[in-house]
């Protein structure tokens, strides 16, 4: 053998003894290395039944081959949900033909005790019906005897409706003074007698108050200056100077001069007042 061929075959044993021991070694100081697997429980059992099955399909007749390659359903348990409590009084089904009828809850109003807002409010309520019958007038005819409610007298159409909250002598100088609303105006007219075809402003003034029983005979402007009380009245006031008279009963105006037109008319029911500064005012006692 040759020297060329003896190194070959020392090298060899050498390996041979190296080897195994360097083997030996590594297998011993390797580091176990940890690995992670997913689990998809479907797909395991998917592969697995598969797996298992695909001998038996492959011998198997052709209808157990069709019912082994079917989808396998996996059956499991699902913990019930629970309902829900009603957020409102009224629980109704969203679909409308469904037989669930709602479910209606009732429940005790408390009552609502007087303070003394409402009693002010009831307080308030009256003053306004109060009012609303004086800017709304109910009239009633009986007769000659028109009434309206409330306390201020009306005229429509020339006639005179006395207040129904006005005492009965202040009715009566209102009635009165309307049977002769169409009488044309005389100088001196009503004096003579209470009945007369026409009348001049003191006479009407007179007729007036003689149909309310408060004058027994006709006054002149003069004398009229100087009757009952001093001041306007609640119900009646007499306005007086020389040469003229006109009285205000109940809101309205009994002259025999038509602001409007000028001159004398006779007696006539009208709405506006007119200036008093030279006037003297008088009132019959208690009115």
């Amino acid at each position: 053998m040759s020297g060329r061929g003896l190194a070959v075959y020392t090298v060899i044993a050498i390996l041979f003894v190296i080897l195994p021991d360097a083997q030996a070694r590594t297998s011993r100081h390797r580091k176990r290395t940890a690995f992670a697997v997913a689990l998809e429980p479907f797909s395991l059992v998917h592969s697995v039944v598969h797996a298992v099955a695909a001998p038996i399909v492959h011998n198997a007749p052709r209808v157990l081959v069709a019912a082994a390659v079917m989808p396998i359903k996996v059956a499991y348990y699902a913990p019930r949900r629970r309902p829900r409590p009603p957020r409102a009084e009224q629980v109704e089904d969203a679909d409308e033909e469904s037989s669930v009828r709602p479910i209606r809850v009732a429940y005790q109003v408390p009552e609502r005790r007087a303070t003394a807002a409402s009693r002010a409010d009831e307080d308030y309520d009256q003053d306004y019906e109060e009012a609303r019958e004086e800017s709304a007038p109910q009239i009633e005819i009986r007769g000659d005897h028109p009434t309206v409610a409330g306390s201020r007298a009306l005229v429509r159409n020339g006639i005179a409706y006395a207040p129904a909250r006005a005492p009965q002598s202040v009715k009566n100088a209102i009635w009165a003074a309307n049977t002769i609303r169409r009488k044309p105006y005389i100088w001196g007219g009503g004096h003579g007698s209470f009945y007369d075809r026409g009348y001049d402003c003191s006479g009407s003034v007179s007729y007036a108050l003689h149909g309310a029983g408060l004058l027994s005979a006709p006054l002149p402007s003069s004398d009229l200056m100087r009757y009952g009380e001093r001041g306007r009245g609640r119900w009646i006031t007499i306005y007086s100077r020389p040469g003229h008279t006109f009285a205000v009963i109940a809101g309205l105006r009994l002259d025999t001069t038509d602001l409007g037109h000028g001159g004398d008319v006779g007696p006539r029911w009208y709405a506006d007042g007119r200036d008093t500064g030279s006037y003297v005012a008088r009132h019959p006692a208690a009115l």
